[in-house]
């Protein structure tokens, strides 16, 4: 699928040394098709980083899609130089009067935080109840995942008794659901997080589809029956040293962190680890694009008629 980026942003050159089809907005515009318009909310702290991560497995379809990237943490960045912000991010301001095919909510570092002492937290509960009205299918990513599940069902925040870090084996449960075309039984995915999502909660506070669960009691994907909310616990978009990254900051922070399970080779963080799970997340994006996307919304966005989540 052809992004469709400003030119200068750092994603583009990234994704074009890997053969990924990237096409600027000046020659977007002279094709006589509408592109699908997809937000980005980057909570994560590299956002650069993260951009090319979700970019990349964005890429996996022959659709055209026009990407804006969102920000509502107005602090400076430790991370990001704070001009490649101002720059290519907007405010919820200057998107909250359009219509939207989809939205993408990252993750960010907050399994240890209670909601209300987020910072941003009004303002993500505002984009969250905006996009069931606003946008065809949001994918809300890991904390973000929890953040929404509390928001659109009133489900309490669940902490585990330690991170979950490192690559495990996941089964689908979803039988025929649109988001599993093509999944393996089983298969991996990347996950560091504190928060919980245990299946007994989902199914007490939710009505969502079940479609993959980590050993049958800790949700990995979940969905709504009409596709318009989809529920990712992990990270699928992680590259193959991300965990490795995390892992050497807080080292180096001195948090002594777990060595992250089933990762580097023979259990050695010298080790260069490998991707695993790179077809199961180019495959999660693709069909979500697709089937949750694509194939429900209008061709014509002012027409959206889209009803709240209750």
């Amino acid at each position: 699928m052809p992004i469709r980026i400003p030119d200068a942003l750092p994603a583009a050159e990234v994704l074009r040394q890997e053969n990924i089809f990237v096409m600027p907005q000046s020659r977007a515009s002279a094709q006589d098709i509408r592109p699908l318009k997809v937000i980005l909310l980057n909570l994560m702290p590299k956002k650069i980083e993260t951009e090319n991560q979700i970019l990349r497995l964005l890429s996996n379809t022959p659709l055209q899609v026009d990407v804006h990237l969102l920000r509502i943490d107005q602090r400076p960045s430790k991370n990001t130089p704070q001009k490649h912000i101002d720059r290519f991010y907007r405010d919820f301001d200057r998107l909250r009067n359009g219509n939207f095919d989809g939205l993408i909510i990252t993750g960010a570092p907050l399994g240890l935080t209670a909601f209300e002492d987020v910072y941003y937290w009004q303002q993500m509960s505002e984009i969250v109840h905006w996009s069931t009205t606003h946008v065809t299918s949001t994918l809300f990513l890991c904390w973000a995942a929890q953040a929404a599940l509390n928001v659109l069902y009133d489900m309490p925040q669940f902490t585990l008794d330690k991170k979950l870090s490192g690559v495990f084996s996941h089964q689908t449960v979803g039988g025929h659901n649109k988001l599993l075309r093509g999944f393996d039984d089983t298969f991996l995915a990347p996950l560091s997080r504190n928060a919980g999502f245990p299946l007994h909660a989902i199914k007490h506070y939710t009505d969502l589809d079940i479609l993959a669960t980590l050993k049958n009691d800790e949700l990995y994907l979940a969905a709504s029956r009409d596709l318009r909310q989809v529920f990712v616990t992990g990270h699928p978009e992680y590259d193959a040293c991300t965990l490795a990254n995390e892992y050497q900051r807080d080292v180096e922070a001195g948090v002594s962190p777990l060595l992250p399970d089933n990762y580097f080779p023979s259990d050695d963080p010298a080790q260069t680890p490998l991707s695993t799970w790179r077809s199961h997340g180019s495959l999660l994006y693709s069909n979500w694009i697709n089937y949750c996307v694509y194939q429900i919304t209008p061709y014509d966005l002012n027409s959206m008629q889209l009803s709240d989540h209750d």
